[in-house]
């Protein structure tokens, strides 16, 4: 879904906090129109739509019709796993020099590490008029004003449910507070329902509720001070840790949810709500299409049983009540790849191809001229919200970069085996931000 020029400015103020470091890179010209498609290339293509569903098919349909439009292109594509993706597979490649040509990439901090350490190509002059259409979102993707990559999908997260299981344990609205999230959570346990799955498995899912819990402890200056100078000496950064030991105190989650992965299988905590089992999840704007794929023939009695509401407010707390926690994904090229590889990229931004994403259901496109493709109420709800947010944070493990992100969300996940705590969360935020 194109971003309205509400949802642009409010983008714009997230992605200023992470784009001021500085790099050493070099402008690239762009390559004489008649070396395009000349000879046979073969792009190597990685993303993260693993799982058997919407997305996977269409991002096939993207690289199938490319090669018709441009025979001398072959794309190879490798589906991964997020978690597999973003900690492992990635950094693995870029360091061995044999990277593929073109791959998932979340922008902020995690961008300008890569760009710092001259992995990616500069696509600044050829992508010009799709930036333009983008709007400021595709700043998320730049390091000193340069671009490195394109988004595809931008969306804040909120809470995933189930209308008919709220209904059954006398639950009459979606909760705005946590003290009202509280009080669903003990009714649906009340009524024999796990409420809220989580995938801490995976780690980030159970990290994004110290996520948060931080934007509702901290001030949005206080934020935006961190993601450009990695401190955290705010008692803020304590404090989410704190509530969030509060919130696991009431056990609102699943049994063995340590072990439980966030997107694969039925058993996953995505598949606990599609099928029924549980009434809550934490989760972008893409498990939308996830539930799909893990419902499978059941989707179609489980679907008008979806609903969405954003993380609720905490009365009293000093951080912004109408803040939310978002991003996008986006993909890059590997600075050795071929022109072809951010010709794609311009494709992929292209209206009509971002139109039929925005159909697939799997999350909320970024260009302009794909409203239409958005057809699903739920996914409505959320490009709504994100217009009301007063400010969207980016995902905090991205924005701080991967060195302090992988610390912080370890240190959040022992919170959640109950062998941490809220300090040392923040002991080891201070000391990666060091390295």
């Amino acid at each position: 879904m194109a971003r309205s020029r509400r949802v642009r400015a409010a983008l714009a103020l997230m992605a200023t906090t992470t784009l001021l470091l500085p790099s050493a890179c070099t402008k690239e010209q762009p390559p004489a129109e008649a070396e395009l498609y000349k000879n046979p290339v073969t792009l190597t293509w990685w993303h993260n739509a693993s799982d058997e569903g919407p997305g996977k098919r269409f991002w096939q349909k993207v690289a199938d019709d490319f090669n018709k439009l441009h025979p001398t292109v072959t794309i190879q594509i490798e589906a991964i796993e997020t978690n597999q993706l973003q900690r492992t597979r990635i950094p693995a490649a870029l360091l061995s020099n044999d990277p593929p040509d073109i791959f998932q990439a979340w922008g902020g901090g995690e961008i300008i590490e890569q760009v710092k350490a001259d992995y990616l190509k500069d696509i600044t002059d050829q992508t010009k008029t799709e930036v333009a259409n983008i709007g400021s979102s595709a700043a998320i993707w730049q390091v000193e004003g340069r671009q490195y990559g394109l988004p595809f999908r931008m969306g804040i997260e909120g809470f995933w449910y189930n209308k008919k299981l709220f209904a059954d344990a006398g639950i009459t609205a979606p909760p705005k507070t946590l003290d009202e999230l509280k009080q669903a959570v003990a009714k649906l346990k009340a009524a024999n329902v796990i409420p809220i799955s989580v995938g801490a498995g995976d780690k980030w899912p159970a990290a994004h509720y110290w996520y948060n819990f931080a934007l509702r402890a901290c001030s949005i200056d206080t934020l935006k001070k961190a993601s450009l100078e990695l401190k955290f000496d705010d008692p803020c950064f304590v404090k989410a840790g704190t509530d969030l030991k509060d919130f696991i105190g009431i056990q609102p989650f699943q049994p063995n949810f340590i072990a439980t992965v966030s997107q694969q299988g039925a058993g996953s905590s995505a598949g606990l709500v599609a099928t029924g089992k549980a009434a809550m999840e934490l989760m972008g704007d893409w498990n939308f299409g996830t539930m799909e794929t893990l419902a499978g023939d059941g989707w179609a009695a489980m679907k008008p049983n979806i609903g969405w509401f954003p993380f609720p407010a905490i009365t009293g707390a000093p951080g912004d009540p109408k803040a939310a926690l978002g991003g996008g994904d986006g993909f890059a090229c590997a600075k050795q790849a071929p022109p072809e590889c951010v010709e794609f990229l311009k494709y992929i931004a292209s209206p009509e191809v971002q139109k039929g994403y925005a159909a697939t259901g799997v999350g909320l496109p970024v260009a302009k001229g794909a409203e239409s493709g958005v057809s699903e109420p739920v996914l409505a709800s959320i490009l709504k919200a994100t217009t009301e947010a007063s400010y969207v944070q980016l995902w905090l493990d991205t924005a701080y970069g991967s060195t302090v992100g992988n610390a912080m969300n370890d240190g959040i996940i022992a919170i959640f085996a109950g062998t941490g705590t809220p300090q040392k969360v923040v002991d080891d935020m201070k000391s990666a931000a060091k390295k």
